[in-house]
């Protein structure tokens, strides 16, 4: 039996929840002159990768990308490396989903063994109920769920087609 799923997301309306969270991140460093989004592989990276190009389109920031690999159902059967020296940095951790808040923990760790200048962390849907202490300061979507439902963002290539509650 397979699980009743409900749109939250569409096409036109991450378009619109993408854009303003690109403005939100221009308003947060308009005082840089660059900032490195560090998203997390899979649809995270999908979602950093957006960012990007909507940020080089609106703003003058410079815009840097890492992406990070890791594995999110056990983040520590891997260890997480970042090549780059991130000290000094204005960073934005990107996913495309905080659940938990698990993922989101986890990557910050190998982050703050550098001194950044600023994190803030950047997600298109907030599951309102989380298991650790983690709340994105970009949201392009909050959603309330019971614990037993999940939030689900389907992309085609580089582009993002839906997110849906299951």
């Amino acid at each position: 039996m397979s699980k009743e799923r409900t749109i939250i997301l569409d096409k036109e309306r991450i378009n619109w929840k993408m854009q303003r969270m690109a403005y939100e991140i221009w308003e947060n460093f308009s005082n840089e002159k660059s900032v490195t989004l560090i998203g997390i592989e899979g649809s995270g990276a999908i979602v950093a990768k957006s960012l990007q190009r909507r940020l080089k389109e609106i703003s003058p920031l410079k815009v840097e990308l890492i992406i990070i690999k890791m594995n999110k159902r056990k983040p520590l059967s891997d260890e997480i490396t970042i090549n780059e020296d991130l000290s000094g940095k204005a960073l934005v951790l990107v996913d495309d989903v905080a659940n938990s808040g698990k993922t989101l923990l986890y990557a910050l760790a190998p982050i703050l063994k550098f001194e950044p200048k600023k994190v803030l962390i950047a997600v298109l849907v907030d599951r309102r109920h989380k298991s650790f202490p983690i709340t994105p300061d970009i949201i392009g979507q909050s959603v309330s769920t019971t614990l037993k439902e999940h939030i689900d963002v389907e992309t085609e290539g580089e582009y993002i087609t839906a997110a849906y509650l299951q």
